[in-house]
């Protein structure tokens, strides 16, 4: 059976390369994976996402609304947007730092996703909310967050690797003078 993933945030986030360390480790480990990203206008920070799929019995990269197992997201109002596709009990894994849209700023809107986070805690799912903003500066790297995202998710058990099997794809993946800062990052939370 597939495990559904959903990531979502805006550009820069580091979204396509966590959807891309997920399918290279599926793939290490002999298991089928399809993947399918929207990155549209990520480079105004517009809305990105990624839907994968890893298991048997796969014929599509996409899936329906209800059905994600879980959702990864960088961004408390991308979460909100994209929580049709969680299935009831599903696990969210959230941002807490929020990002103004473009829109939001140009009205002169006061956006801090606190609503959101509030709406989320609602939901019949299983939330974890992260710190980012603290999590980087404890890491020393505003642009740790999509490691440290992703370790979490890992440490959650709906996906299917380990965090030291994600952290070997990663070697392989990055340049090597950030591969420390993320190691440090996957692991984050490991000793709190």
């Amino acid at each position: 059976m597939a495990t559904n993933i959903l990531i979502c945030g805006v550009g820069g986030q580091g979204i396509v390369l966590t959807s891309k360390l997920i399918a290279a480790a599926a793939m290490e480990s002999g298991m089928p994976v399809m993947s399918a990203e929207t990155i549209g206008m990520a480079q105004k920070g517009g809305s990105v996402f990624s839907f994968l799929r890893v298991g048997e019995g796969l014929h599509c990269p996409m899936f329906a609304q209800g059905q994600a197992d879980i959702l990864i997201a960088f961004e408390p109002a991308e979460a909100v947007r994209m929580l049709p596709y969680l299935k009831k009990g599903g696990r969210i894994i959230v941002n807490t730092h929020a990002i103004m849209p473009v829109t939001a700023t140009l009205q002169g809107s006061d956006y801090t996703g606190t609503e959101m986070l509030e709406y989320l805690k609602k939901q019949e799912c299983e939330l974890t909310l992260i710190d980012g903003t603290k999590a980087c500066e404890e890491i020393g790297s505003p642009r740790a967050l999509n490691m440290i995202m992703l370790g979490q998710a890992v440490r959650s058990g709906v996906l299917p690797f380990t965090v030291g099997e994600i952290e070997e794809v990663m070697k392989k993946t990055v340049k090597p003078q950030f591969v420390e800062m993320n190691s440090k990052a996957l692991n984050y939370g490991d000793t709190k």
